[in-house]
This record gives structure tokens, C-alpha cells and sequence, in this order.
């Protein structure tokens, strides 16, 4: 009787999944991501009113990811060290709201790339504190599902966002200060909404010891999770590249201008999948016994994705199974990387263990899109995904393979 109730009492006294802290931490994931996503869309164009070409937008880009990427490293240490992470998280929220909506002061490109790198600053210290505290609130059999959701309401915002950048240049006659100012209405929903809404876990056994002691503190089975996804990344190019290629396969049988209209909405079609998925894949994975076979599943489909731009397709409908596997497979990696963190890396390192990550992802992301990029216009484009196309092969062996 004794061992019946001791069995029974965890899962009555245990929250449900889409608790107040998750169901906070995705709204929180929509405001933000709709906020800068607003930036994101029309930045092109606003550098462009400046006087900037693509060099000077490929130098705020690359120096913003890269600023970004070793700030959640950081941010991944000291989260652990705190007994409180709340605080830290709403301050990079607050940063990067009032970092996006300061580019409606900027007047020539050295402001944009001070406001633009800030503003990734902040998406990198609030990051690994976000999730561990997403992990904290939910139990490890809700973890697909967890990260699923906030996964999913991230990409709504980002799929709302060029919608609403559109409008806004109509309703302002193209004013791209008046349009930026206009971001800092979902940031500031986004910090409210996490202020009040998210419940934290108070971490009671704060980690101890030096940066790098925390680093060797990781379990092997997560270093070697990290390998892993660091192979697959070195494939995962940018799915903007996507966009590329669809529009130079369609300017011959519809002309350049409506090729490019059809590959935006091919992407639009991607953004759908991955919201979609984010969740269906987090579910699946809290439904099976081993989680790490759902994640081996999405670099698979990565695979067939390859196989398909490999061939070189050149009509609407394959073009759209492309845009729709690629929209699937980055749905699913990015919810069951998480998942699969949070279940590798004892609870008091989950910050570290999710700084860790974001960094191979961010190198992983850089070297891809280069290597990608650099190959197709030496080569051809299908030299360039089937080189990718091994490397998810690769990456997805080696995930059935993390103890």
C-alpha cells in the first residue's frame, strides 16, 4: 500500500506541460521573435536607404550571430552559478526590445550595427536561463512537448512578422524609422508577458567552480550528443539558401521576378512545417522509449532533402517538398536537441549544457552556410548538398548512437 501511494503521488502532485511557465515562456518566444522579425525583414532595405551595401550587411549579421553565440556561453555559466535565473533572462529580453527599437534612431550603418549587435547580446544572455528554466518547470517525459510549444510559438512570430512589416510600410509610406519604432510594442509584450506569467524554479544547488571546471563537469554522453549534432551542423546550411536556389531553378520557365515571388512563399510554406512540426515532433518524442530516434528520424529526412536538391529540381511542386522537408527537419532539430540536453545534463548544469549547445549550433551554422556557399559557386550546387547530404547521414548515425 505504502509503495502504491509512493507511486501514485508524484504523477497527481505533478503540473501539467502546458503550464503557467510554459504556456509564459512561449507567448514570451512569440512577442520577441515577432518583435525583431519585424527588424529582420526590412533591415535590407533600411541600410540600403543608408547608403550600405550587402557588405555592410553581412558584417552586422555575422558580427551579431557570432557576438551572440559567445554570449550564451557565458550567460549558460553564470545561470547555473544564480540561484535565481528570472532576472537574468527579463534583462535580455529588456535589452534586446530597447536594442531593436533604437534602430529607429540610427542614421548610418555603424548605429545599426551597435543597435543590432546589442540586441543579439541580449538574445544570447536570455537564452540558456529560458531553457533551463522551461526544463525546471515541466517533468522530463513533457520535455518533447515543452520545447515543442515554445519552438512553435517562436516560429508563429516569425511568420506573422513579414506580414506585419509589410502593413506597417504601407500605413507609414515606407518610413523605416517609424517602422522599427513599431517593434518595440511586441518587446515590450514579450518582457511583460515573461514577467508576469513565468514561475521559477529556484535553483537550490547553485554549480560551483571556473568556467572550464563546468565545462569538464558535462557528462560524456552529452559531448558526445554535441559531436553529433556538430556534424550534422556542418551540413545544416542556411535555409535562405533555399530561396537562392529555387529562384535561379524557376527564372527560366517564369522569369526572374515571379520566381523570386514564388520562392518567398515556398518559404512561407517552410516557416508553417517548422512551427507545425516543433510541436508534432516533440510529442512523438515524449511517446516513444528512446527520444534520440525521433531526432535520428529528423536528420533522415535532412538526407532526403539533400538527395532531392542533389537531383536538381526544377518545378514548383519538388521545389515544394523541399521547402516543406527542410521546414520538418529544422522544426524537429531544434525541439529534440533541446529535449534530448535537458535529459543528458543533470539539472543544476542545464545552463551550461544549453549554452554548450547554441554554440556548436552557431559554429555549425557559419561553417555550413559557408562551405555550402563557397562549393556551389566553385563547383555546382549539387556538389554543395550532397557534401551536406553525407553529413546529415553521418550526424544521424551518430545521434542512434549517444549512450
Amino acid at each position: 500500500m505504502g509503495q502504491e501511494l509512493m507511486n501514485h503521488e508524484p504523477s497527481s502532485a505533478r503540473p501539467s506541460w502546458l503550464n503557467r511557465t510554459t504556456l509564459g515562456i512561449g507567448l514570451t518566444s512569440l512577442f520577441s521573435d515577432w518583435s525583431h522579425e519585424i527588424a529582420t525583414t526590412i533591415l535590407p532595405a533600411f541600410l540600403a536607404s543608408l547608403g550600405a551595401g550587402p557588405g555592410w550587411l553581412g558584417a552586422i549579421e555575422g558580427t551579431a550571430d557570432g557576438l551572440s553565440s559567445f554570449s550564451k556561453l557565458a550567460a549558460g555559466h553564470y545561470t547555473d552559478r544564480w540561484k535565481h535565473r528570472k532576472p537574468l533572462v527579463q534583462s535580455g529580453y529588456i535589452l534586446t526590445t530597447l536594442a531593436t527599437g533604437a534602430l529607429a534612431l540610427a542614421t548610418s550603418s555603424w548605429h545599426v550595427l551597435v543597435a543590432r549587435t546589442t540586441a543579439w547580446l541580449g538574445r544570447g544572455i536570455r537564452t540558456p536561463g529560458r531553457k533551463a528554466m522551461l526544463a525546471a518547470g515541466v517533468s522530463p517525459d513533457a520535455y518533447g512537448r515543452a520545447f515543442g510549444f515554445e519552438r512553435m510559438m517562436d516560429t508563429l512570430g516569425a511568420i506573422v512578422a513579414p506580414i506585419t512589416a509589410l502593413w506597417l510600410l504601407h500605413l507609414t509610406s515606407h518610413n523605416y524609422h517609424r517602422v522599427l519604432a513599431w517593434t518595440l510594442v511586441p518587446g515590450i509584450l514579450a518582457a511583460l508577458t515573461f514577467g508576469l506569467l513565468v514561475r521559477e524554479r529556484p535553483n537550490h544547488r547553485p554549480a560551483t567552480g571556473s568556467f572550464w571546471f563546468g565545462i569538464r563537469q558535462l557528462p560524456s554522453s552529452f559531448r558526445k550528443f554535441l559531436l553529433a549534432v556538430g556534424i550534422f551542423g556542418l551540413g545544416d546550411f542556411s535555409h535562405t539558401l533555399l530561396i537562392l536556389f529555387a529562384t535561379q531553378a524557376l527564372t527560366p520557365a517564369h522569369g526572374r521576378a515571379v520566381a523570386a515571388s514564388i520562392a518567398v512563399g515556398l518559404y512561407l510554406l517552410h516557416n508553417i512545417f517548422y512551427a507545425a512540426f516543433a510541436y508534432l515532433g516533440g510529442w512523438l518524442s515524449d511517446h516513444v522509449r528512446q527520444r534520440r530516434v525521433i531526432l535520428a528520424g529528423g536528420y533522415g529526412l535532412a538526407v532526403a532533402m539533400a538527395v532531392i536538391l542533389v537531383s536538381g529540381p526544377k518545378s514548383v511542386p519538388l521545389l515544394a517538398a523541399v521547402f516543406a522537408l527542410a521546414g520538418i527537419v529544422v522544426g524537429v532539430e531544434e525541439a529534440l536537441e533541446d529535449s534530448l540536453a535537458a535529459e543528458l545534463v543533470p539539472q543544476p548544469q542545464h545552463g551550461m549544457g544549453f549554452g554548450t549547445l547554441a554554440t556548436v549550433n552557431a559554429v555549425g551554422d557559419f561553417a555550413s552556410s559557408f562551405v555550402v556557399g563557397l562549393v556551389w559557386s566553385a563547383a555546382s550546387p549539387s556538389l554543395a548538398f550532397g557534401l551536406s547530404g553525407v553529413l546529415f547521414l553521418l550526424g544521424s548515425v551518430l545521434i542512434l548512437r549517444t549512450p
